[in-house]
């Protein structure tokens, strides 16, 4: 069946791809722009029915290029005190 739903879904040059290649990857590719969006683990980890620390474990190597994000953000909020 999700072969059948890659060919209705997918242009034909994308059906031989990889691109979601199992219905896991859909999972996986939600919960990688979550994080990546900001969202709150507690919360992705909550939506996804797992734990903060698994979350973390299997996603964290998805958070390409957060630091400056993170970075802008202490540097905002140290700002504010000063």
């Amino acid at each position: 069946m999700w072969a059948e739903a890659r060919e209705f879904g997918l242009p034909p040059e994308l059906v031989k791809s990889p691109l979601a290649d199992r219905p896991y990857d859909l999972c996986h590719s939600a919960l990688s722009t979550w994080l990546n969006a900001g969202a709150d683990p507690t919360e992705v980890a909550e939506r996804a029915g797992n734990t903060v620390e698994v979350l973390l474990a299997r996603y964290a190597k998805c958070l390409h290029g957060r630091h400056v994000v993170a970075n802008k953000r202490i540097e905002d909020l140290l700002l504010e005190y000063a």
